[in-house]
């Protein structure tokens, strides 16, 4: 597959790939559309920003057309992916599209949601809490559902909805076209296909370590004491867009606070606010009302802002993959970026396993995270591979674009 122009595809998403310029498919799009078009099972790894929404969704929505008496649904680990989810896919019906959706996610309003699914939508994008909670009332059938999206799936277990979505698929089918992406492919992973997968075509783009060339990353070693100064100093020193990430969801709304008193131009978001305060902080930060958005990992996978161009762990990831997906929110869609995490000595256990992951084999820096304190090394001292560290020297954005953040 060299284009999207070779598939066979109905016209209303042919008119509207050509209507929003894109041609030339991702990896992930080229390997996983063919396959899911002939109706196969699918488990795919990629990271986001690979264009999986697209790989899913082309054929999530062809099926739909060619068949009028089906209905579809796509699981996602959180609100905002599903949102991004369900954007891209109106977007490519277009205006000429009569398929009804539905968005059914924790936190929205359950009485438009009742509305909307009274309208009998065709095409259901949530998370598993709030899908399970309409399964119960009796507001969601899935009887009709012959085609299902796990997206996000090794975070969806991560996040404990493991029994949920065992719960959702009884509702589902045996019959049906399952199309399962993940970071990664673990056991448990493993262990979900070959439970709801019918012998699977695997499809997989480059390891969780890779990082995109046009990624710069620093590190600065600093203290407890004067992480917040070192902070400050590099605000001052940054244009543009910039995404903070921290730990705690009181720590999100401390830091923002200060931030503010500082007149810097903040705004926090994490699992504790209301649905539509979160899409109004999420606006606002997409529309450039607000220039720092300080985040728990709620966002490290679901945000794509194209705009933002540093991104900053105050607090080191628990996880160290997460340390991929969180700077993976800069540089997207062909952008330059940089990603600069601040090192204490009590986080040089978490470095060492980032780096371990990024560099395996390599000898880290992490040993004296602590030590000259505000010192700036390069994180992984390699220009593109796995390690990812060095910006390009040049980045030449062809004439035709690929759909990398869908």
């Amino acid at each position: 597959m060299e284009n999207f122009q070779s598939l066979t595809l109905p016209q209303v998403l042919a008119d509207a790939l050509v209507q929003m310029d894109y041609t030339i498919p991702t990896p992930i799009q080229a390997q996983a559309i063919p396959f899911a078009l002939e109706g196969r099972d699918i488990l795919g790894s990629a990271q986001t920003g690979t264009g999986k929404t697209a790989a899913f969704g082309l054929p999530l929505l062809a099926h739909l057309i060619n068949n009028p008496a089906s209905s579809a649904i796509v699981l996602t680990p959180t609100r905002e992916l599903a949102m991004q989810v369900i954007d891209v896919m109106r977007k490519l019906l277009g205006k000429e599209g009569k398929i009804r959706s539905a968005l059914l996610i924790g936190g929205a309003s359950m009485r438009d949601q009742f509305i909307a699914l009274k309208s009998s939508p065709r095409l259901i994008v949530g998370t598993p809490g709030r899908i399970n909670d309409h399964l119960d009332r009796g507001s969601l059938r899935l009887n009709k559902t012959d085609f299902l999206v796990l997206d996000e799936t090794d975070r969806m277990l991560d996040m404990g909805f493991g029994i949920q979505i065992d719960a959702i698929l009884d509702h589902i089918s045996e019959k049906r076209q399952t199309l399962m992406f993940s970071a990664t492919i673990p056991k448990g992973i493993a262990r979900l296909a070959q439970k709801y997968l019918n012998n699977p075509e695997r499809v997989a783009v480059e390891s969780v370590t890779m990082v995109a060339d046009n990624i710069k990353q620093d590190i600065v070693r600093t203290s407890e004491a004067e992480k917040y100064g070192k902070l400050v100093n590099e605000l001052d020193t940054r244009e543009g867009s910039i995404l903070v990430f921290v730990k705690t969801k009181r720590g999100a709304d401390q830091l923002a606070f200060k931030l503010n008193k500082e007149e810097f131009n903040s705004k926090a978001i994490h699992g504790d606010l209301k649905q539509n305060q979160r899409e109004r902080v999420i606006n606002d930060f997409r529309k450039e009302k607000c220039r720092i958005l300080i985040a728990t990992d709620v966002v490290a996978r679901g945000l794509d802002i194209p705009h933002i161009k540093h991104v900053i762990n105050y607090d080191l990831p628990q996880c160290p993959e997460d340390y991929i997906h969180r700077i993976g929110r800069t540089a997207r869609a062909g952008a330059e970026g940089s990603a600069l995490s601040l090192v204490s000595p009590q986080d040089s256990g978490k470095w060492h396993a980032i780096n371990r992951l990024m560099n395996p084999g390599s000898k880290d820096d992490s040993r004296g995270a602590g030590g000259d304190s505000g010192k700036r090394n390069r994180s992984f001292g390699r220009k593109g591979g796995s390690g990812g560290g060095g910006r390009s020297s040049r980045f030449s954005r062809g004439p035709k674009r690929s759909w990398q953040s869908a």
